[in-house]
């Protein structure tokens, strides 16, 4: 039990320092267990350090949240744009699609092929801004790139940056839509596993909780 504490405090140092760039914390995570050989790790735990993050992510920037009440048209929309991620991400869950994607050559291919596409797309000199020029098309377009972090090696926020920078928004506000998409994102996926908590052991239960503080903790 001591050895499955130490593996999940190592996991959620690594969730804290890789969740807010733009490189896929899950495939940091998986190839981390992997190499060690964890035991502790699974989809439930990963999506627990996950949700720590996501606790995090609200709490620092709870002042900037608030503020959004006021600004339907934006809440809105990022509802619109978190739907096809909800819709896939369910389906590859329930079916266990999900678990098959965990798998190191898929990781090292996703993180080669779209830290290239995320490079030549960062070059863009447009300086499109939410205010102005986010619409459902464009929230859509994010929204199914978004799609594609399912996959372990591709980033949530690196994929989303990429297809803001690709239509045209400037660096800011790519990763302020990036940073909204990923509070329902992350929220969809906490209550799907969270829920299969009651079917676990005491002493499971007691580790995804832990994994969801110590990350909440690296995070912030």
């Amino acid at each position: 039990m001591f050895q499955d504490f130490i593996e999940i405090f190592i996991l959620s140092l690594i969730q804290g320092v890789s969740e807010f760039l733009p490189i896929s914390s899950s495939a940091h995570l998986i190839i981390v267990s992997t190499l060690y050989e964890f035991h502790s790790s699974s989809l439930l735990i990963d999506i627990g350090l996950h949700l720590g993050s996501l606790l995090a992510i609200i709490f620092f920037f709870k002042k900037e949240l608030f503020d959004l009440k006021n600004n339907q048209r934006i809440l809105i929309l990022i509802f619109f744009g978190s739907i096809p991620l909800i819709i896939v991400g369910y389906f590859l869950f329930k079916t266990g699609l999900i678990d098959l994607l965990r798998n190191i050559e898929i990781i090292a291919w996703m993180t080669l092929i779209f830290a290239i596409v995320l490079f030549f797309a960062d070059r863009s000199r447009f300086d499109k801004k939410i205010s102005t020029n986010l619409n459902l098309k464009t929230i859509l377009i994010i929204g199914l790139f978004q799609i594609l972090s399912l996959i372990p090696g591709v980033s949530r926020a690196g994929i989303t940056i990429t297809a803001a920078r690709i239509l045209k928004f400037n660096r800011v506000d790519s990763s302020k839509i990036s940073f909204l998409l990923s509070i329902p994102a992350l929220a969809g996926a906490s209550f799907l596993s969270l829920k299969n908590l009651t079917l676990e052991t005491i002493e499971y239960n007691m580790l995804v909780l832990v994994a969801i503080f110590l990350s909440f903790m690296f995070s912030y």
